[in-house]
């Protein structure tokens, strides 16, 4: 038995046990000693020196959850994007400060070591990183939860700026180990493919049997997720495909040395990079290879757990879990699981249907209909085909249902099928609404749109199954971890640091807002993180920026409904008013832009060409670049956005209203002090609501405005005519002022305006401009500017992920905390 001195150097907190644990995890596992270790060495064994006080907490987590047979929630997610762990789990354990004091007395910078973490790119945006902030929220709430996914060995491209245009390049974020993950290689799971099925009868009973033309092994790699200050760990489970015989002696002997390796290469494309190309039939293909990869290896799983207790009967399988659905990515689980229970299992199509529909719930996460996925009915048959036999039986029995309660409503009854109309195309929405006891959108607009418009007709056949859980972003990392100086600042007002648990006191910082002392420490804060800001960009792309501007800033995935082109339209009329006066009174900004356009989506790469050109204009010309800068930040990430986000001084959340569900940015802009300037879109209308519509700069259509102008004929150039500074903007970029005189490159970007503009930048940019009038105003004041910050701050509780998740465990999941006491 180890020592009570070896446990308490192998998980104690104190500043002396942290030294003696890093440097033998530095000798021991790193191989190297302090005179020559590498930064990454050193990064290393501090990773693990946490990472050994995260076990401690994980396996008893573990065994608490099992001896209680606590109900479990399992989050199925195509993408989690947790962002660097080091830190994150630091404040977590409460061990900062002493890891900071301990790295001080070795002669070590911690940030230094910090940097040398690589992200885990396992997701595209906004889904992934809202995943993440829920199994933060899921363990410091104490609720158990697993998270499934698939271990990417390449995450999302990073993103490079080269004369303006975007390039991707490989993100190898595995390529020096990855010191968080544990491999189990004792958790490996049979993944079919392709084949044929044939009927056949055992002991009697009809049975199918599924004949493969190739089966992958999924290996499981687990990440412990800790909650704050408590010793709840959960578990992300993420899977990595192989082949189930990774080489080929026989080949290999008659010399064909490609033929060796071939199922290995094949196998491992399922988990090798985030999100292919979809356009293409091979990238169409392999997005449902992943699709079912992980949902079939995530419910094998789920089942063993289930087993493994005495009595475990499957029809008992809802009671101890609850799978929530992070959009139709995962919604092939509904399948998987029926074709398990019977096939596998051999329960009854009834009692196998009564357990799924239990199990599973649904989130929603888009209002475009394109957005809602649907697959080719050839490609199952080539690749899923039990998977497509059980679909055309769940979609018989199931409008059965719909025509006995709508009788003779033939276009319900094809509105309603899974299968659409020209039976090519399967609807898995459809199959995720079928198969799920609740269907929930994420913000109050979005939910209730949802029910209007693209799955209207679910809707009308089961309201009752419709609900809302607006999103919400987790404290830990978002303040407490990337804005340190206002999250003291908060705590010494406050005089307690509870407010991190429970975002809703925060409201005590209301009386701090009229207090004139108080507002100018809190713009110093504001101004010291626009300066780190500034020092990094001048650091890294030679760019000088004025801590002294107002900070106007979009980091979003690049896309038109998102309208970062607006913004565009917005910094050239500045810079005309300029032009045309140089005596204008606005006040300096520094527009800041950041997001990834996918690869094929030819006019979001046009559109970060076009700022980054108006860049290389507003900020050479000298008649501007004093007051106007203009800034792409390349491959925006979590790591990024710890820098981002806290310098912020305007959010821009302009977005057409209808189009964007929720947004988590915006709730992060207002988390750290920034004011929001946007639509009433997404959580934009609730976030109005909670921080005070005079805190709030509101502008453009609404929904339903927006419904009727498309109704009534949008013609986009009769708004042209009828504004001039609006024409004078687009002329600029039609002639080739941003383009050196090429009077074709952004023509593609001026004739969507222009002609279709399907997104109305036009009809709302005299909304819009006059809206950025007034913030040029009230940045003229900063006292008043300061108190609307402080009020943004305290009034932002509600969009806590920890609320969100409260939410879902008392009207969705119905699942109590487990307390993890800290020697179970």
């Amino acid at each position: 038995m180890a020592s009570k001195k070896h446990e308490q150097i192998r998980t104690g907190n104190s500043v002396t046990a942290l030294k003696q644990a890093f440097l033998d995890n530095l000798f021991y596992v790193q191989a190297r000693y302090m005179d020559d270790a590498s930064p990454g060495d050193l990064y290393q064994a501090l990773a693990y020196t946490v990472r050994d006080r995260l076990l401690h907490h994980f396996n008893n987590s573990a065994k608490q959850f099992k001896y209680d047979a606590a109900r479990t929630i399992c989050y199925f997610s195509a993408e989690f994007l947790p962002g660097p762990h080091l830190a994150n789990n630091m404040i977590n354990l409460g061990i900062l400060d002493n890891v900071r004091q301990m790295t001080a007395e070795l002669g070590i910078n911690l940030d230094t070591l910090l940097a040398e973490e690589p992200e885990p790119g396992l997701g595209n945006g906004g889904l992934g990183r809202l995943a993440a902030c829920y199994m933060d929220s899921l363990a410091t709430l104490q609720v158990p939860a697993i998270g499934y996914g698939i271990r990417y060995e390449h995450g999302i491209f990073k993103q490079e700026i080269r004369d303006g245009w975007q390039v991707e390049t490989t993100d190898k974020w595995l390529h020096g180990g990855n010191p968080w993950e544990i491999r189990r290689p004792g958790i490996v799971f049979p993944i079919k493919f392709g084949g044929h099925t044939e009927q056949t009868r055992i002991n009697g009973k009809f049975r199918v049997r599924w004949t493969p033309d190739e089966i992958v092994n999924g290996v499981a790699y687990d990440t412990p997720v800790s909650g704050y200050h408590n010793s709840n760990v959960n578990l992300l489970r993420l899977w990595h495909s192989e082949a189930c015989e990774s080489f080929d002696l026989q080949a290999f002997n008659k010399g064909d040395y490609y033929a060796a390796v071939h199922d290995k290469i094949y196998s491992e494309n399922i988990s090798k990079v985030l999100y292919p190309n979809d356009e293409p039939e091979a990238g169409k293909e392999l997005r449902l290879r992943q699709q079912y990869f992980f949902a079939s290896c995530s419910l094998q799983d789920m089942i063993r757990i289930f087993l493994v207790a005495p009595d475990g009967g499957l029809q008992g399988f809802p009671q101890k879990f609850v799978i929530q659905l992070n959009d139709t990515h995962p919604a092939i689980s509904v399948v998987e699981l029926m074709r398990l229970l019977i096939d596998v299992h051999h329960l009854s199509w009834d009692d196998a249907w009564e357990v799924t529909r239990n199990s599973f719930c649904y989130t929603n996460h888009t209002l475009l209909p394109e957005a809602l996925e649907t697959w080719p009915v050839h490609l199952f048959a080539k690749l899923l085909p039990r998977h497509l036999e059980l679909i055309y039986e769940i979609n018989a029995r199931h409008l059965d249902e719909v025509r006995l309660q709508f009788h003779g409503d033939n276009r319900k009854i094809a509105a309603l099928s899974i299968i659409d109309e020209s039976g090519k195309y399967i609807r898995m929405a459809h199959i995720a609404c079928i198969g799920s006891s609740r269907i929930n959108g994420v913000s109050a607009l979005h939910s209730q749109l949802v029910k209007q418009t693209v799955l209207h007709d679910l809707y009308d056949l089961w309201p009752q199954k419709f609900v809302n859980v607006t999103n919400g972003v987790t404290p830990r990392r978002f303040l407490v971890l990337s804005n340190r100086p206002l999250a003291s600042l908060i705590k010494e007002r406050l005089g307690h640091e509870e407010w991190v648990r429970d975002l809703n006191q925060l409201r005590a910082l209301e009386s701090a807002a009229e207090d004139g002392a108080f507002q100018e420490r809190w713009r110093a804060t504001q101004r010291s993180a626009r300066v780190r800001l500034s020092n990094f960009v001048h650091e890294n792309f030679a760019l000088d920026l004025d801590p002294d501007s107002m900070f106007d800033v979009q980091v979003k995935r690049i896309h038109e409904y998102k309208r970062q082109h607006l913004n565009a339209l917005h910094i050239i009329t500045l810079y005309n008013r300029i032009k045309h006066n140089p005596h204008d009174d606005t006040p300096p900004r520094t527009f800041i832009f950041g997001g990834k356009a996918a690869p094929g989506y030819a006019m979001a790469k046009l559109m970060i060409k076009l700022i980054t050109s108006i860049g290389d204009v507003v900020n050479r010309d000298p008649a501007s670049r004093d007051r106007l800068r203009v800034l792409f930040f390349p491959n925006f990430n979590v790591k990024h956005a710890h820098s981002i986000y806290p310098a912020a001084d305007l959010s821009e959340q302009i977005s057409l209203a209808g189009m964007e569900a929720s947004g988590t940015g915006n709730m992060k802009f207002s988390l750290n002090g920034a004011l929001t300037i946007g639509t009433l879109d997404g959580a934009n209308v609730e976030i109005r609501d909670e921080v005070g519509h005079d805190n709030f700069f509101l502008f453009g259509h609404t929904a339903e405005q927006v419904a009727a102008i498309r109704n009534e004929g949008y013609h986009p150039w009769e708004f042209v005519q009828r504004n001039a500074e609006l024409a004078q903007a687009i002329d600029l970029i039609r002639t080739g002022y941003f383009s050196h005189g090429d009077t074709e490159l952004f023509r593609p970007l001026v004739d969507q305006l222009m002609g279709v503009d399907p997104y109305m930048l036009c009809a709302d940019f005299d909304s819009y401009i006059n809206c950025q009038q007034q913030v040029s105003e009230a940045w003229r004041n900063p006292d008043h500017w300061a108190r609307m910050s402080i009020l943004n701050v305290a009034r932002i509780g509600k969009f806590s992920s920890d609320r969100a998740i409260r939410d879902y465990c008392e009207n969705i999941w119905h699942i109590k905390p487990v307390l993890v006491g800290a020697d179970s």
